[in-house]
């Protein structure tokens, strides 16, 4: 065999390794063989988060040419432990500012972006009762049924827990029942229809229900409001490069600023906008549960 076709023989087979190689080692993340899986938790109505969420990913897909795929959590505290799995079971995550900050402080966590909703990066959440119940304070709720989205949710448990502490009503031992109604719209219909006598939502997580029930404004009643808390956003898992996040949030800002973006964030989150925001917007936050003495660990095991 001539030198030439020796050398050609070679270079075919060394291609052919190559190819092999490439195409069994990892892809890289954001391609469509590795999409990066973007995790939500069940704040609203599950079928509603998961087509809003899925529009943003495809509107994020068009605009960055970036993969990713959508997991909407049963729990707050699944989306925590997709984003803490080793390896990481989820690469950007959309938490609730408890799980948020219980990620963060393990270290699988960091925030990129905040949501506005109303013109504000802060929201605050309410305590419910139905007009009919006689309660009108937070001191009359022993011995009540409360309902709350997840044990885990910021607005609907972790700061009632605080204020039902600050009323006199102990949440571990003082109340009949604690009722996981699974979202924020399903706490709402509970106080609604008299499945429970009190519950925490979001203001006004009534709205998303009331073509079900178009009077729930009028027979349910707020009796407290809690105070601001950090809206929810964008964070990602500590291992993912800086450059791809950058890429991720510029397509999440360029797509907030259409018509279409705005409507599918707002199908999944009730967010108007998004703004970037690091981990320090939620010290105030953690200032307040540090001074209530909760932990996660507390909250869990309730």
């Amino acid at each position: 065999m001539s030198k030439k076709r020796v050398f050609a023989l070679m270079l075919v087979v060394g291609l052919l390794v190559t190819g092999l190689l490439t195409s069994c080692g990892p892809k890289e993340l954001g391609s469509e063989e590795n999409p990066i899986i973007w995790v939500f938790v069940p704040s609203g109505e599950t079928e509603r988060v998961t087509a809003g969420a899925e529009s943003v990913a495809q509107l994020l897909q068009e605009e960055t040419g970036l993969y990713f795929k959508v997991l909407v959590a049963t729990e707050y505290a699944g989306a925590v432990e997709a984003m803490c799995a080793d390896p990481p079971e989820a690469h950007m995550s959309s938490l609730a500012t408890f799980a948020y900050v219980m990620a963060a402080d393990r270290g699988c966590a960091e925030a990129a972006m905040l949501a506005v909703r109303y013109g504000s990066p802060t929201y605050n959440g309410q305590i419910l009762v139905h007009k009919d119940s006689g309660i009108t304070e937070l001191s009359e709720l022993a011995g009540k049924t409360f309902c709350r989205p997840d044990p885990l949710s910021t607005s609907g448990w972790v700061i009632p827990s605080i204020m039902l502490k600050g009323a006199g009503v102990a949440p571990d031992t003082g109340l009949a029942e604690v009722v996981d109604a699974g979202s924020h719209d399903a706490v709402a219909a509970a106080v609604y229809d008299g499945t429970c006598d009190v519950g925490a939502t979001y203001v006004d997580a009534r709205t998303r229900i009331e073509e079900d029930y178009p009077d729930v404004m009028e027979q349910t009643v707020v009796i407290a409001i809690e105070p601001d808390i950090p809206n929810d956003g964008v964070q990602f898992q500590s291992s993912v490069p800086q450059e791809l996040r950058d890429q991720i949030v510029d397509g999440l800002l360029a797509i907030a600023a259409t018509e279409e973006g705005v409507e599918a964030l707002d199908t999944a989150y009730q967010w108007t906008e998004l703004i970037e925001a690091d981990d320090s917007f939620y010290d105030p936050f953690r200032q307040i549960l540090q001074a209530a003495g909760i932990s996660a660990e507390d909250l869990i095991g309730e």
